[in-house]
């Protein structure tokens, strides 16, 4: 059932319609522009049918029954349905509908410029935050190694620190400082 419906409802139509745009001949224009207009139509419908209607006996070999109808040449379903019912209905409400439609669009337009702020947001306090942790990381990573891991790290492992002097970071400084053992050994050797 959904092959014959794929196949003669929309695939059929189709290509019909691009016959009726190629040859330009506009009453077979007219004619599958009505159909699509009442397909559309019909396909809405059916979401809700569909819920309600389907233990219906018959109910899908309905619908395919119905699609032949609306695409018969000589019953010429979907002409009726639209110039009875659609056409005249569209015309005494088209109005409403297009100033309905406009503040849709206007709101939806809205809508997508509040939702992109609000995402930029999000996601440049994320990367702020994430920046701001991950140097704090590297930071507090850095301070756990003593001179000897920096120095072997860089690759100097010729040139190492003598284990008298230690480093001590601060706020205000970061001079490395001397222990005093270290000082009486140089007063010593200087007298």
């Amino acid at each position: 059932l959904f092959f014959s419906r794929l196949i003669f409802g929309t695939l059929y139509p189709a290509y019909y319609s691009y016959k009726a745009v190629k040859s330009k001949d506009i009453k077979e224009y007219v004619k599958w522009m009505m159909y699509w207009i009442i397909f559309a139509l019909f396909t809405t419908a059916e979401t809700f049918t569909d819920i309600f209607l389907c233990w219906f006996p018959f109910y899908y070999e309905l619908k395919i029954a119905f699609v032949a109808w609306l695409l018969s040449p000589y019953t010429k379903g979907s002409s009726l349905l639209y110039r009875k019912f659609v056409h005249p209905t569209l015309s005494s409400k088209e109005k409403e509908i297009d100033d309905c439609l406009v503040q849709a669009k206007d709101r939806s337009y809205d809508a997508l410029v509040h939702f992109g702020k609000r995402g930029l947001n999000v996601a440049a306090t994320a990367a702020v935050m994430a920046a701001s942790k991950g140097q704090g990381a590297l930071s507090e990573r850095l301070r756990s190694f003593s001179m000897q891991d920096l120095s072997t790290i860089r690759g100097d492992s010729s040139s190492t620190v003598p284990p008298s002097v230690t480093v001590r970071t601060s706020s205000k400084q970061s001079q490395p400082k001397t222990s005093r053992s270290a000082l009486e050994g140089t007063g010593s050797s200087g007298k």
